[in-house]
């Protein structure tokens, strides 16, 4: 039904999925704890992490701390009080921000230097003080809970006379025993559950000895890189990579070409609207992965209070598999993996975590690489532009390329080959219309798609695994000015809509499917308001279907299928 020798199968990925989503039964009951109508507070339908049923352990990491300058905040854990093994360990935080006058900031909790958290701030009002939920799965991290470790919290925050708004926060990690035989498969077995054997952060040294946390790159040659010499019997390795767009780069995907610098009066930025982040090996391409376009509360705030955009407070890593280099990195040398971002214009922060799966047989295995057609991207600017006063017509930028990764391992269990072929698509249009002289008309249309479409085909002794997967960010921010009635003295509205879908086959048989949209859309036209629609199944049984609305700033429609009852 799913041939394996293409890529991006998504046509037939959702149909089988909505078949299934359609025979999955009705939805769960509204929570009315979460869910206040009439409520300026901070809410997003964004489902809870599922948990297992049975009773769970729980670690308070840090409890109360307040963010008022740019210090950063230290904890400690150890693992005496939830020993594992576990079958699911989920991050979880609560934030407020007291009512006043306050920026958007950005959030990020770490452990050994390894993420847990990245993500943003809401914006209080002079009589609204914000509050919030975030959660993470973080059981694939499980070797790092193993040990005593110290954490940071970093969230830089201005308190003074004008800025008043004081950001606290506290932090947990649910443990979940492991019952009963759960214990990793072969090969490709269902391993959804199975925490990593050893897990290492990418960390910016300064020349100082210091750290970076995350990593600041300010520049397209800027690299997040680190030296390892790791383990030499590496299975499978992936690469979690989050890139936060800041300052000049915080809107990238308005950005216009550099030759038009002198009409681009709204976003001030340059290089074009095409961004990605490229994983390296020793300074040879590996791996992609998409920048996704996230819109922050302070862009503008009357659309984003009380439902943030797509992931504004919680950001979802992309996972690069790199498995077809396990080959290479068990040879025990030292190897250099390093991030950058293509046509950064100052900056973005960045974060990326090592997973490695380990032959548990052996403690030696070998390999080669046998296919790398990975190269840059060479992006297509078009220009299609009239008038020299007021100049209006259409900017354009895009990026296609298909390319092929494989290598093979030797290992306890016979030889295992990885082949990943992926697609990747992307194409960004500005249509505007600037009075470049006098500025008494600025406005600039954006239509944005990022895509990530791959095959990756595992082949052993046991047959053959296929697991295809589409990621798609697409964007639209239309941007009017001028508009007098408007607080700002112009209008934003903005659609975004995050999807992703796995599909795995085991010698032709469904062992996994998930599919996952969450979309939103805002606008400050008067009324303001701003929505968001959030669809998730899979074949474990979850399901969530959940849509909630605001307007004037105020929560006024939250759909039946919300609920927080989500349970593996």
């Amino acid at each position: 039904m799913f041939p394996s020798s293409r890529i991006g199968e998504s046509t037939l990925v959702c149909a089988y999925l909505l078949l299934i989503l359609l025979c999955a039964g009705a939805s769960q009951a509204q929570d009315s704890s979460r869910f206040q109508i009439g409520s300026s507070n901070t809410v997003t339908a964004d489902p809870p992490v599922p948990r297992p049923h049975h009773e769970r352990c729980v670690v308070q990491l840090f409890s109360n701390f307040q963010f008022v300058n740019f210090d950063v905040h230290n904890y400690q854990f150890s693992p005496d009080q939830c020993p594992g093994p576990w079958e699911k360990v989920v991050f979880t935080a609560d934030f407020n921000v007291t009512a006043g006058r306050q920026f958007d900031r950005t959030a990020v909790v770490n452990m050994g230097f390894v993420n847990l958290y990245f993500g943003t701030t809401p914006e209080p009002r002079r009589t609204l003080s914000p509050s919030w939920h975030v959660e993470r799965d973080v059981t694939d991290y499980g070797a790092l809970f193993t040990s005593a470790q110290t954490g940071h919290v970093i969230l830089g925050n201005i308190v003074n006379s004008t800025y008043t708004g004081v950001i606290s926060g506290s932090a947990a990690l649910e443990f979940y025993p492991k019952h009963g035989n759960n214990e990793r498969g072969n090969d490709h077995e269902d391993d959804r559950a199975h925490p990593a054997d050893a897990v290492y952060p990418l960390k910016q040294v300064n020349s100082d000895g210091s750290i970076n946390e995350p990593a600041f790159l300010h520049t397209p040659t800027d690299q997040l890189t680190t030296t390892f010499t790791l383990p030499r019997n590496i299975e499978q390795v992936y690469l979690d990579v989050i890139a936060q767009s800041q300052i000049n780069d915080e809107q990238w995907f308005a950005c216009f070409p550099d030759d038009l610098n002198n009409i681009n009066a709204f976003y001030g930025c340059g290089h074009t609207a095409f961004r990605e982040t490229e994983v390296t090996i020793d300074g040879t391409p590996a791996g992609v992965a998409p920048v996704s376009p996230w819109i922050y509360t302070g862009f503008l705030p009357d659309q984003w209070a009380p439902v943030p955009g797509v992931q504004t407070l919680n950001f979802v890593p992309y996972r690069v598999n790199l498995t077809p280099f396990a080959a290479l990195l068990n040879d025990g040398q030292p190897h250099t993996l390093a991030l950058k971002v293509f046509n950064d214009d100052d900056y973005f922060a960045v974060t990326a975590s090592l997973l490695l799966y380990l032959d548990p047989e052996s403690t030696r295995i070998s390999g080669g690489i046998l296919q790398n057609t990975l190269t840059d991207p060479s992006p297509q600017v078009t220009e299609d532009l009239q008038g020299t006063s007021v100049v209006t017509g259409t900017i354009g930028v895009s990026s296609k390329r298909q390319y092929t990764i494989a290598g093979y391992i030797e290992t306890s269990r016979g030889r295992i080959t990885t082949s990943i072929s992926q697609r990747q698509d992307f194409s960004a249009t500005q249509a505007i219309d600037f009075d470049t002289v006098n500025f008494t008309v600025l406005n600039q249309n954006t239509s944005l798609e990022t895509k990530l479409s791959s095959a990756t085909t595992v082949s052993s002794r046991k047959g053959t695994n296929v697991t295809y997967e589409d990621f798609s960010f697409p964007l639209t921010v239309d941007v009017t000015f001028p508009v007098p009635s408007a607080r700002f003295g112009f209008t934003v509205a903005t659609t975004q809509n995050y999807r992703t879908s796995k599909l795995v086959l085991d010698n032709g048989t469904v062992r996994d499917f998930q599919s996952v949209s969450n979309s939103t859309k805002a606008s400050d036209v008067s009324p303001n308001s701003s929505s968001q629609h959030y669809t998730l199944f899979d074949k474990h049984g979850q399901t969530y279907d959940c849509a909630i609305a605001s307007q004037n700033n105020v929560l006024t429609s939250v759909s039946e299928g919300c609920s927080d009852n989500q349970q593996q």
